[in-house]
């Protein structure tokens, strides 16, 4: 299927359905949905981090340091962060993600989406979809950081990692 018609549930600005509608339709008209994204770490701690390939119809070329995207209709954020991130890193038999938190994104010119972050371990090779990544590593948390102010990231991604990294010390 075209990414473009896959059907999404269309929310409120308190998560509750409104009505359904194709991807395509919602990102033209800017129209809120729901996103998952999942922090993916090996046992040593590094973050999986990627480059989106030039054909995303959102931020392409941008690097994430995020899997993930959107939650089809019906599905939940649960079934959604598993599912993606099997995708995008290619693997299967993945740990359920860990439901950290949840937050609506707002990123100016009417785009707004909930985002539902979460985190998993796991010590698989990836395999990371074409379609979806032209470039990944692990890298340690340091060298993210310094990553952070030379490479473009995901504006959404960006704001999820800080809420990631609040959220983290908040609850040490």
């Amino acid at each position: 299927m075209n990414p473009a018609e896959e059907i999404l549930d269309i929310v409120d600005e308190h998560d509750q359905v409104l009505r359904q509608a194709p991807r395509g339709e919602a990102y033209a008209k800017n129209l809120r949905h729901r996103c998952a994204f999942i922090l993916a770490r090996n046992p040593a701690g590094e973050i999986f981090v990627h480059r989106r390939t030039p054909t995303k119809l959102v931020f392409p070329s941008h690097y994430d340091m995020f899997v993930g995207g959107v939650v089809g209709a019906g599905e939940t954020y649960d079934e959604a962060a598993l599912r993606e991130a099997e995708e995008e890193l290619g693997v299967s038999g993945l740990p359920r993600p860990t439901p950290l938190f949840k937050f609506l994104y707002e990123g100016g010119a009417g785009k707004s989406w909930w985002s539902y972050v979460y985190e998993v371990t796991f010590d698989l090779p990836v395999r990371p979809q074409a379609e979806e990544i032209d470039w990944h590593a692990f890298l340690s948390p340091e060298e993210l950081e310094r990553r952070i102010g030379e490479w473009d990231w995901t504006p959404d991604g960006l704001a999820a990692y800080e809420r990631w990294k609040a959220h983290g010390k908040a609850h040490r």
